[in-house]
């Protein structure tokens, strides 16, 4: 079931987004991650419209809306695989009419991904945080 997160959903929100993204990107220091968890705390889960998966009363996967920007979509590492993410994805493209997103090109999984659900590439960039290239993605319905 998915919903609207709820400000008791921060610490689960937070062990799903670290967790992931030390597994996803593999490429990248654990220990940047680890040093951006208070900014997701304060920062940017404040400032986005955020929705959780719940199975068994227990949150394991969110997406993080920022205006048309996807800005975060994370599953529990230990249920990657089981359809989670793609109903996540599919109730983000229900939310707007159009969405964009980052992913670091060394992300393959990621980016496949993105384009079996029809994300295209608009481009490429280098994020400033990591010095790592991420294609810009866009999706229209």
């Amino acid at each position: 079931m998915i919903r609207a997160y709820r400000e008791a959903d921060i610490d689960r929100v937070l062990d799903i987004w670290l967790s992931a993204s030390i597994k996803a990107h593999g490429f990248v220091d654990p220990a940047f991650w680890q040093s951006k968890v208070g900014e997701m705390r304060d920062r940017y889960i404040p400032a986005s419209e955020i929705f959780v998966y719940e199975r068994n009363d227990r949150v394991v996967g969110f997406y993080s809306l920022f205006e048309d920007t996807l800005a975060a979509i994370f599953v529990d590492p230990d249920l990657q695989g089981q359809g989670i993410g793609t109903t996540l994805l599919d109730d983000a493209k229900g939310r707007r009419e159009g969405l964009r997103l980052t992913v670091y090109r060394e992300n393959a999984p990621s980016v496949r991904f993105y384009e079996n659900h029809g994300f295209v590439s608009l481009g490429e960039q280098v994020d400033e945080n990591t010095g790592h290239a991420e294609i810009v993605m866009g999706y229209r319905v």
